[in-house]
């Protein structure tokens, strides 16, 4: 996360007064010209390589991430805890948990949700136990299929895409004869399948209940944004397939269920709407290998207002998958500005998913690599 917006010229110059460094010290220090110090701090000349940038913190005495602007506050790697999770999904008797109301669990599940959209993963993974426990014990069907939803979403997140199904399958069970549950579990079932490779699978498991929840009778708000969510996992599921006319015809349907909630109550946590649609799009192109459509439509999603109304978490994967795009265009640039758009966004996103970290090996395997990427191998423990 940027801690402010000086540019990385000013911290150098602010860090070699209070070194009591003069412009002509530092540059002695680091075997440059007078004049290379006085470009960089008014930034006539950019920082571009992370050795440099390396080499200008140590010689000043600081992070890296100090002169970036940069908090260091998000850990790399994929959280401890996500045992205990295990643990907590492997339990059948009802734990002895402490009673607590439902309006008690309620507010917690409505921290765990707001905690997994801020992409605040290492939180979560310590909460999440504990939760799993109380919500059992209720027995309240809503309560459990949220709290198996936002499991199985975390555990996809965190490359555990099979017990990231189990929990969805749980929410599923849960849910039992209420149509409007079991379509929001349906969900995080298809997340689950995507991420397991079982597209087909995903395809089926979304196609007849999106059906259900878009068309016949008189549907609430909530229930076809549930449906809408639906149709884009059926799309990105299609696509997965090599089904890409199909992809674009659920996608098109998609555009007629969101024109119409504009401004609804998203009581179901799908984030869906125009601009969830734009982004699927996007992504959909993507992975059909149409990098070229997937950039131009990226550039016009970026500038619309409704972009930073979406959660921290859909933004910084999104812009993971952009990542990837540019990289089938061979920029490895443009994957790097994404890469650290996504971190600023999102850091969990970034340092903590698995296939975030494969995005930035790609990157940085370029001799030299861009600087953002550079720092972020080093976070993640990459070494090229």
């Amino acid at each position: 996360m940027t801690s402010d917006d000086v540019p990385i010229g000013r911290r150098v110059a602010r860090w070699r007064v209070r070194r009591s460094m003069t412009q002509q010290m530092l540059a002695d220090r680091l075997r440059r010209s007078k004049s290379w110090v006085d470009k960089v701090e008014r930034g006539v000349r950019s920082l571009d390589h992370y050795s440099v940038i390396q080499e200008l913190a140590h010689v000043l005495r600081v992070d890296p991430e100090v002169l970036l602007g940069q908090q260091p506050s998000t850990p790399a790697g994929t959280p401890d805890g996500v045992d205990d999770i295990r643990a907590a999904l492997a339990r059948y008797d009802i734990p002895q948990a402490p009673q607590q109301t439902t309006e008690e669990l309620r507010r917690q599940v409505g921290y765990a949700w707001l905690s997994y959209q801020h992409a605040h993963y290492g939180q979560l993974v310590r909460v999440l136990p504990g939760l799993l426990d109380a919500v059992q014990a209720t027995r309240s069907p809503e309560l459990l299929v949220q709290a198996y939803r936002i499991t199985s979403s975390l555990l996809v997140k965190l490359g555990e895409a099979d017990l990231g199904w189990l929990a969805a399958d749980r929410a599923m069970s849960a849910a039992g004869d209420d149509p409007i549950m079991a379509a929001t579990a349906a969900i995080s079932v298809a997340q689950a399948l995507r991420a397991s490779g079982r597209d087909r699978l995903a395809l089926a498991a979304t196609l007849a209940t999106a059906n259900r929840s878009t068309s016949g009778r008189q549907r609430s708000t909530g229930e076809r944004a549930v449906g809408g969510t639906l149709l884009l996992q059926a799309a990105l599921a299609a696509v997965g397939c090599g089904d890409t006319r199909h992809a674009d015809e659920l996608i098109d349907r998609a555009v007629g269920v969101a024109a119409g909630l504009r401004g609804y109550d998203d009581v179901h946590r799908t984030s869906f709407g125009p601009i969830a649609v734009d982004v699927a799009r996007v992504v959909v192109a993507a992975q059909r290998g149409d990098a070229t459509e997937a950039l131009q439509r990226h550039g016009t999603v970026i500038r619309r207002e409704t972009w930073r109304r979406l959660p921290a978490e859909y933004r910084g994967a999104y812009l993971v998958d952009v990542a990837r795009a540019y990289l089938q265009m061979g920029d490895l640039r443009g994957a790097a500005r994404a890469l650290v758009d996504a971190d600023s966004v999102a850091p969990a996103e970034v340092r903590c998913r698995p296939l975030a970290r494969t995005v930035i090996a790609d990157v940085a395997r370029a001799q030299p690599a861009p600087a953002g990427v550079a720092r972020l191998a080093t976070l993640v423990g990459l070494t090229r």
